[in-house]
């Protein structure tokens, strides 16, 4: 069943909790996707089988959460997922950030590295704002961005394309994480496909470049794609949570 928190900022964010004992599961979803997703709900079906407490939910201006999601940025993200970790978990977390999730689950370990027991990586995409997005925009869509405010870039995964806002590039960049020596200290997984064409291995790579962490692996699989949803691929997620995190 869906619940909802509001949260200090004044934004009302959707979630489905599970009990279970600990540590809890917090899956962190992509840019636009919502709880719903096959990962997600994977997830909260093995911690039920395996009697583990999880946690999935909306960003604002995703799926049932309030809010536009063109208003929204990555630091309105963070706090939505730093309330929700607050508010409605107990002790250290088993983060899994999915994509832009990745990087939402790193601002969390570096504001509240106390309440995170190990973090899981699918594809992450930390400082893709700035790296991907900025750095691969023509001169004009640049122009028009800080002009109009928007442009529309496309997409795989919605047929309207992705609206970008001036205000989601430029309050990315107090958000970068991998612009000087990002301290981890528990057990980091990261899975990343080779054929995966929208966060591509390189940025695993420096990931692991950035990390200061004794304990953390990149498994590389052949063939998969940024989904990272195939039943082989979803029975890599479940082992890398139940290695890195325990019980």
């Amino acid at each position: 069943m869906t619940d909802y928190l509001d949260t200090a900022q004044g934004r009302r964010i959707a979630y489905v909790r599970t009990g279970g004992t600990g540590p809890g599961v917090v899956f962190l979803g992509g840019f636009m996707s919502d709880m719903t997703g096959t990962k997600a709900v994977f997830l909260q079906d093995w911690a039920e089988r395996t009697g583990r407490a999880f946690l999935r939910f909306d960003y604002s201006g995703h799926g049932q959460s309030s809010g536009a999601f063109e208003e929204g940025a990555i630091g309105d993200w963070f706090e939505d997922a730093l309330a929700v970790v607050e508010a409605l978990t107990e002790g250290p977390q088993v983060l899994v950030g999915s994509s832009m999730g990745g990087w939402i689950s790193l601002l969390l370990a570096r504001a509240v590295p106390e309440r995170v027991k190990a973090l899981v990586g699918i594809a992450p995409a930390p400082d893709f704002t700035e790296d991907s997005m900025w750095a691969g925009f023509t001169d004009a869509q640049r122009a028009e961005l800080m002009a109009a405010g928007r442009i529309v870039i496309p997409s795989d995964y919605s047929a309207d394309g992705y609206p970008i806002t001036r205000r989601l590039i430029e309050e990315g960049r107090g958000r970068l994480v991998l612009r000087s020596l990002l301290r981890l200290p528990f057990p980091v997984r990261v899975l990343q496909g080779t054929a995966d064409t929208d966060v591509p291995p390189a940025v695993a790579l420096r990931l692991m470049d950035h990390a200061d962490c004794d304990d953390l692996r990149v498994t590389l699989v052949k063939g998969a794609d940024h989904r990272f949803s195939t039943p082989a691929c979803l029975a890599m997620i479940a082992a890398a949570v139940e290695e890195a995190g325990g019980r």
